[in-house]
């Protein structure tokens, strides 16, 4: 029996995928553990392992294709003893319902699945009526239940005509029907008028005046979560001044006293950004209503401190996380950050190592901004905008003096943390920036 290799899943938030290139020819024997072809999504750029062995009999999605929907055929494996050129010829094999199909592979997991027909079974719609199946994947059904969208009345744009999410957003924008209120459901809720259309703005400028670069993955997945964080959570934002006189003298003292290597480098270099790091994780443990993620049904309380730390990549910026930051050492965070930098940038970074968190740092200080306020990244509750240390002049027992001093702004879920709390939180990060040695013991 033939097996279809389908476009992976290769995070919980991931619907398309590029086909960056194949690794394998049309003809070529494929064992288990082979990797068949790369995949490149918003934030790294995967492999995709097949799980059987046999003959690659036909590539149906060529290299260099963008925006590949998840599930979708990508290519077909002839099994033993079959003809590689009757099984290309024959095509994909027919796909499971949603209702029947597994859900989408978790990462490192298998991207080859074999292939079974739907079975000619009856099903419930939405109003509870018995009638024909109707096949949608389950992110277009949660999406049309919590909406009360009847299923059966959309077309759906997926393989084999299976409804997907984007079939059921484009069914939220347009008017509700008026049969909805007399049958009872509830209409659709109002959604937000969509932008300028893209040859609207265009004609705002000269022609030839501007040359059009399209969005890749990335900046497309940084455009979508952006809107969906401002306009979902309710940010609210505290600012305090933090002295750095102290952890400066404490950083130069770590980073002279640090062993050399056989080549006479020194082991680590602390950075202001790592002490940064460890603070904020340590100030989350302190105040461990903070450390905290908002569900609908329910708070999450986090028992350790997973800090995301933003870093800039050619064409967008990644969030890996440091795990358990408070319990690892400055030089240990250090060498860790390191890693996820150089990794980030050749799009090398597994998902679980940039989702999830239970907060965020966001630092410009080194390019020269003053204060900014960040966009919380879901399902973290809060994230911390931290500007430059410039000398300023402050009032030091009561007589003029000079300090250097850094502005940090703190941005959170105000349905997770509330003002009073966020200030305690915030406080107590101060607290361990300006006093330093604390970190250490």
């Amino acid at each position: 029996m033939p097996f279809n290799i389908l476009m992976p899943a290769l995070s919980p938030t991931m619907e398309k995928g590029n086909l960056t290139r194949w690794l394998k020819k049309e003809g070529d024997k494929v064992r288990s553990g082979d990797v068949l072809a790369e995949i490149e999504t918003d934030k790294a750029t995967m492999e995709v392992e097949a799980v059987d062995e046999g003959v690659l009999a036909k590539i149906v999605v060529p290299d260099g294709t963008a925006d590949v929907p998840v599930n979708d055929v990508i290519g077909l494996i002839a099994g033993e003893g079959e003809d590689a050129k009757s099984v290309a010829s024959r095509g994909a094999s027919p796909q499971p319902s949603a209702a029947e199909a597994p859900a989408a592979p978790p990462p490192h997991e298998e991207h080859v699945e074999r292939a079974s027909a739907p079975a000619p079974i009856a099903a419930t719609s939405l109003n509870g009526q018995s009638g024909e199946r109707i096949f949608a994947s389950p992110l277009a059904r949660r999406i049309a239940k919590e909406s009360g969208l009847d299923l059966a009345a959309l077309k759906g744009s997926g393989p084999h005509g299976r409804i997907i999410e984007r079939d059921v957003k484009a069914a939220l924008t347009q008017p509700a029907a008026p049969s909805a209120a007399r049958e009872g459901r509830e209409p659709s809720p109002p959604v937000v008028a969509p932008s300028a259309s893209d040859d609207l703005i265009k004609s705002y400028f000269a022609q030839g005046s501007f040359e059009e670069v399209p969005h890749d993955a990335m900046r497309k997945a940084i455009a979508r979560r952006l809107i969906e964080a401002s306009q979902t959570i309710p940010h609210f934002y505290l600012s305090v001044d933090c002295r750095l006189d102290a952890l400066l003298a404490l950083r130069e003292a770590i980073n002279s006293a640090a062993p050399k290597n056989k080549d006479g480098a020194p082991a680590y270099k602390i950075s202001v950004n790592d002490f940064i790091i460890k603070a904020l994780a340590l100030a989350l443990i302190r105040v461990p209503d903070a450390n905290v993620t908002w569900t609908s049904a329910a708070m999450l309380k986090h028992r350790r401190a997973d800090i995301g730390v933003a870093v800039a990549i050619p064409g967008g910026l990644i969030t890996p996380i440091v795990r358990a930051a408070e319990s690892k050492t400055l030089s240990a965070i250090s060498t860790e950050m390191k890693d996820f930098a150089a990794r980030a940038k050749i799009r090398k970074l597994k998902p679980e190592e940039y989702e999830g968190g239970s907060a965020a740092v966001s630092n410009l200080g080194m390019l020269g901004v003053k204060n900014f306020s960040a966009i919380i990244n879901p399902p973290q509750a809060s994230i911390l905008a931290v500007g430059a240390a410039e000398r300023r002049v402050i009032v030091k027992d009561g007589a003029p003096a000079i300090a250097t001093i850094m502005s940090v702004t703190l941005s959170t879920d105000h349905r997770a943390i509330d003002g009073a709390l966020g200030a305690e939180f915030l406080a107590a990060f101060k607290d361990l920036i300006e006093n330093p040695m604390g970190m250490l013991v």
